[in-house]
């Protein structure tokens, strides 16, 4: 159902899964479909009493939690009332060792999403999908954009947060500039399972998994920190990049901090010649999390206008992981505008979605 104002509801971030390993061997080829490789459910760090899956979530046949079209779609369109779910596969390929068995995931992965989520089931018209590549496999992402691009369903490209370098580093240029090129934006979101990255946080491997929660967005901050000062956002003015798990609360006082060095050391970075904080909105976007900013606060309306953040935050239930989100977790004292943005507004806008016409 859309809001009274006539955005349609979108849910920017919904996490989907293979039913299981037998069933993602089923798109590999070989070979790929007799390798070994680690389960999307084995992280560094386990959440508390083990529990990855919000309750509910569970299917008959024991298959994958978010791997069922219709029983995800009863919870995000028939209980939660949103009118479009934006969707994420979750394999764990992209941070692999082995760069070729990521990247054959990820194809699989994006063949599974279309056939299953996008091309069939009673869903089907109110999903959008995530073309998921590889940044340690340069050309078979960009050949992984070209062939899914035109693809009404799919409306982004996926990116992982974990990476061995910071993504302003040129070598990445060409897969941002396929996205662009494109017209979708790159959301980057956090890989589960694990393999071979930079540490997840600037200190490095946390001791627990509260640590690791609390320091991660940082992450996100430190990629398009680098994206700005490498000019990546200057050479690619078509570039939007979604920052998909969370981060909008570090992003003003880091933001506020680079601007006092902006002008004064232009002549050291000719090639991102605008003041930080320009490359914000309209550029980039960061999914709302549990975490994020001062909570349910008498000034949480201000802290989201701080550096035009309303103009970017959009609601992702992350659903089916345990810290699903729902709206009645934003801010109450959010203005009715501002909730209007977050639960449809912005993403509408990004997505070309439109409000469903009642029947």
């Amino acid at each position: 159902m859309a809001d009274p104002a006539g955005s349609p509801l979108v849910d920017a971030s919904v996490d989907v899964y293979f039913r299981n390993d037998r069933d993602l061997r089923t798109y590999l080829r070989e070979p790929f479909k007799s390798r070994g490789f680690p389960d999307p459910d084995v992280p560094w760090f386990a959440p508390p009493d083990g529990v990855r899956y919000v309750p509910g979530s569970e299917n008959p046949d024991r298959s994958h939690p978010g791997s069922d079209p219709d029983a995800v779609g009863r919870v995000i369109f028939d209980e939660r009332g949103f009118d479009y779910a934006v969707l994420h596969p979750m394999t764990g390929a992209a941070i692999l060792p082995d760069y070729h068995l990521g990247s054959a995931i990820l194809a699989g992965a994006n063949r599974m999403l279309v056939e299953r989520w996008l091309e069939s089931g009673a869903y089907a018209d109110r999903y959008r999908g995530t073309i998921r590549v590889n940044p340690h496999d340069v050309e078979g992402a960009v050949r992984e954009i070209a062939q899914w691009k035109d693809h009404p369903g799919m409306v982004q490209v996926g990116l992982p947060l974990q990476t061995l370098e910071p993504y302003g580093r040129p070598h990445f240029r060409p897969i941002f500039r396929a996205a662009a090129e494109a017209g979708l934006p790159v959301a980057v979101h956090v890989e589960k399972g694990v393999g071979i990255t930079h540490p997840p946080t600037p200190s490095g491997i946390t001791r627990t998994y509260s640590h690791h929660v609390a320091y991660q967005a940082p992450t996100f901050i430190w990629h398009l920190l680098n994206m700005i000062a490498d000019g990546v956002f200057e050479s690619l003015p078509d570039l939007r990049v979604i920052w998909a798990d969370g981060a909008a609360d570090m992003v003003t006082p880091f933001i506020w901090r680079m601007d006092t060095f902006g002008r004064p050391h232009l002549e050291q970075t000719p090639w991102a010649p605008r003041i930080p904080s320009d490359y914000l909105v309209g550029r980039n976007y960061f999914i709302h999390g549990l975490l994020d900013g001062p909570g349910d606060a008498e000034f949480a309306a201000e802290w989201l206008r701080m550096t035009g953040k309303e103009e970017m935050v959009m609601f992702g239930s992350s659903y089916p992981d345990w810290q699903t989100v729902t709206p009645g977790d934003l801010p109450s004292a959010w203005t009715d505008d501002q909730r209007r943005k977050v639960l449809g507004g912005t993403a509408a806008a990004l997505f070309g979605l439109q409000a469903p016409v009642p029947a």
